[in-house]
């Protein structure tokens, strides 16, 4: 029995890591879809963003479903901390520095790091955008808040100084999310046992693949409206 990270057991450890990195992979998919609207202009991209935003803050289950992910969230970044430090204390640190490349990629050494850059994106993202949208002074349209003018204020360099700096940073954290995705989406179906000679190849095809588009996806969002509004 393991005595590492938050829950005691070894099994139950890495299953629960494996789950949450899966779960909080959906979450994405699903983010990046509702925020693909931002693409369209005009009032009708307006409308349908701010019903976007009302619906993921009003609907009971997707209530449920935001306090699942941010349980996961936080399960994930704090036994994955504890874990990368029990690890480093378990392993000598002249082998890390010599064997280090050769057994393992760039990404899978360096997760923890990975980790704290999106751990403090996702603190800022929800302080920009989530705790304006419940608890911040937003105009109204069409009787909905309107997160959608508060987007694009947020990421135009006519009204935000820094929207080159926070585009800039915004982009640097989907990269490091796509670095964290590539290792920790192949890494789940391995924790999980699904390892077989006929499905492998598939599953790492998926993963990087998974890594690239939704990051690039996201990524894309703040460039554009920085480009539009320029």
């Amino acid at each position: 029995m393991s005595k590492t990270g938050i829950l005691k057991s070894s099994l139950s450890k890495k299953y629960a890591m494996a789950f949450t990195g899966l779960f909080l992979c959906l979450f994405l998919v699903g983010h990046l879809l509702g925020n693909l609207q931002l693409f369209a202009s005009g009032p009708e991209g307006q409308s349908a963003f701010n019903e976007y935003a009302e619906f993921m803050t009003t609907n009971p289950l997707i209530k449920v479903m935001s306090y699942l992910t941010y349980a996961s969230i936080l399960f994930h970044v704090l036994d994955g901390f504890v874990l990368t430090l029990n690890n480093r204390k378990a392993r000598p640190v002249k082998y890390v520095v010599e064997k280090g490349k050769l057994n393992s990629s760039w990404a899978s050494r360096n997760m923890a790091l990975l980790g704290t850059i999106l751990l403090v994106f996702i603190v800022t993202h929800m302080n920009n955008f989530w705790y304006v949208m419940h608890f911040g002074e937003i105009p109204m349209v069409d009787g909905l808040k309107d997160l959608h003018t508060i987007t694009l204020a947020f990421f135009n360099p006519q009204i935000n100084s820094l929207a080159a700096v926070m585009t800039l940073l915004y982009v640097f954290a989907m990269i490091s999310m796509g670095f964290h995705l590539n290792h920790g989406f192949q890494s789940a179906f391995q924790s999980l046992g699904l390892n077989h000679p006929k499905y492998t190849p598939v599953i790492k095809f998926a993963g990087t693949a998974f890594s690239v588009i939704v990051p690039a996806g996201f990524a894309s969002l703040p460039i554009y409206l920085f480009l539009i509004q320029s």
